[in-house]
């Protein structure tokens, strides 16, 4: 079975509309989401998809009760899990999921998993430790690397590849740069929250 793997949309509808149209062509039979909606109507979008979708939760998800009841309606073709990371199976592959790079590489070094997939830190990877897949799609969003990507796993070779989206936009423009730096912010030197 062929599976896209995403994290970390972070309201970027665009984005996430370009991955659907991208995967659509490529006979994906599964979409595994790995955290951070920011909020409902990015879950809206999920729960429409013509593939099912099975997310987890990351740290920037929004009102995670609107976004529950989304997946619950008629015809949501999204499944929430219950927290941070969940154990699924997937042709007799056994995958941990993750919204945390800390907690994926343990995993992945236990010997209990064919493959772990993780986010967060919207930094795209892809190793083998242990004999265990170990992959990060990188972001959807685009606002911190400013490039969307989403990975492809294939179960029954348990490999994986990264993908980049043609035409992504990111919050993160040089028009936003400008400004923020005539203002002399130091956001990035603040650790309150990390991605």
């Amino acid at each position: 079975m062929k599976v896209a793997i995403i994290s970390d949309i972070h309201d970027n509808s665009h984005n996430l509309v370009l991955f659907f149209k991208k995967i659509e062509k490529l006979n994906i039979e599964k979409v595994i989401f790995l955290g951070d909606f920011i909020n409902n109507g990015i879950a809206k979008i999920l729960a429409a998809s013509r593939i099912p979708v099975f997310a987890i939760w990351g740290n920037n998800d929004g009102d995670k009760v609107a976004i529950t009841k989304t997946s619950m309606i008629q015809d949501s073709n999204l499944e929430m899990g219950s927290t941070v990371f969940d154990f699924i199976e997937i042709e007799n592959r056994k995958i941990f999921l993750t919204h945390y790079a800390n907690i994926a590489k343990s995993m992945a070094k236990s010997g209990d998993f064919d493959a772990v997939f993780y986010g967060h830190n919207h930094k795209k990877n892809i190793e083998v430790i242990n004999d265990c897949l170990l992959v990060n799609s990188g972001e959807i969003s685009a606002h911190k690397t400013n490039q969307a990507s989403f990975a492809i796993y294939d179960s029954k070779t348990n490999t994986a590849e990264l993908f980049e989206l043609e035409d992504s936009v990111s919050v993160k423009t040089d028009q936003a740069k400008e400004y923020i730096a005539d203002l002399n912010l130091k956001s990035d030197k603040i650790n309150s929250h990390r991605y």
